[in-house]
């Protein structure tokens, strides 16, 4: 029975609580905490735990695990804690906002040696997760050409923008994952164009609401993210990877799946509605990759070193939109 702490009780820790009730026979929610006292206590009451501060949590001999879902600017001491404790590791994407902070999390993480997950969900979304499979099983030959779509159905308040470290690095991280983890090779170079088309605070704010990349790998395949901030029809989450023997395509996910024929055509249900709704059972699928990792003593992935290759894929984003030019990226 792993016993696990919850740092940040907000939707995302909530998440993560419900995920940890579907998996009672192999963890155990021992406490949460949360800045916000009222935060913490509603979803202690929910999960039948205890509220600790972080320091008291981290450093407890009743937790083996600590899950960090709290604002990014949080991630880097509290992973150093954790470290400091010998605690098992799973947080939220990004590590952090600076590659160098990051990289100086991650010397914290190889010394203490302790197991660290990057909460990269979509690799666990069912659709996903049955597409990259079958690419790995030669289904469609060489890779030549992948095609990433995300655009949510709403911008966040400027609030969030502000301290989001941009689009590139608080949206399209996912994306820039998936390229990695449906590619199977490291991107070479990179080429990025963003405007700002939905909200004028976004640009005030200095970032882009609307955003494109293509990516190149050392053999040649092509991949090919859209972002935006805005979709009228809801949430659009799509994949398409084009290969020498095909295509594979992931769908979005409607709310059901009924369809009505009438005199005026046909009509099918609506997207599911954001992030929380459409990747269900990406979440619990992440939380059970976590704990099957730290059960069998097997790798896990994504990790710090899949963390970082996207962070510096933002960044090398981010230099291309300011400079207008292409930027090669370091394989490592």
């Amino acid at each position: 029975m792993i016993r696990i702490g919850l740092l940040g009780c907000g939707r995302i820790g909530a998440v993560h609580a419900r995920s940890l009730g579907r998996l009672q026979d192999r963890a155990q929610l021992v406490a949460v905490t949360d800045i916000d006292p009222v935060a913490a206590r509603i979803l202690a009451g929910e999960s039948g735990v205890e509220v600790m501060d972080p320091d008291t949590m981290i450093g407890s001999d009743t937790i083996d695990a600590v899950i960090i879902g709290t604002p990014t600017t949080t991630h880097s001491e509290y992973i150093h804690a954790a470290c400091r404790a010998g605690k098992a590791i799973f947080c939220e994407k990004p590590i952090d906002l600076t590659t160098e902070r990051v990289h100086d999390c991650i010397g914290a993480i190889n010394a203490a040696n302790v197991p660290f997950f990057t909460a990269f969900q979509r690799r666990f979304d069912p659709g996903f997760a049955a597409l990259e499979a079958q690419l790995r099983a030669g289904e469609l030959g060489q890779i030549e050409l992948v095609i990433l779509t995300s655009r949510d159905p709403a911008p966040p308040p400027n609030d969030y923008i502000r301290a989001s470290g941009g689009l590139f690095r608080d949206m399209m991280i996912h994306d820039l994952d998936m390229a990695r983890f449906l590619l199977a090779e490291e991107p070479t170079e990179i080429f990025a164009t963003g405007a700002c088309l939905v909200d004028p605070a976004i640009g005030a704010a200095g970032d882009v609401d609307t955003a494109a990349v293509i990516l190149k790998t050392s053999s040649g395949a092509i991949c090919q993210i859209s972002n935006s901030r805005r979709a009228t029809y809801g949430y659009d989450q799509r994949i398409e990877v084009h290969g020498e023997h095909g295509m594979l395509q992931a769908a979005n996910h409607p709310e059901h799946m009924l369809v009505r024929a009438d005199a005026d055509g046909f009509r099918t249900a609506p997207n599911r509605h954001f992030f929380l709704e459409r990747y269900a059972e990406a979440y619990f699928g992440e939380m059970r990759a976590f704990l099957d990792a730290l059960t069998s003593g097997t790798a896990i992935r994504p990790n710090h070193h899949d963390g970082l290759r996207a962070q510096i894929l933002a960044d090398c984003a981010q230099e291309s939109l300011e400079t207008g030019q292409a930027v090669s990226i370091d394989p490592g």
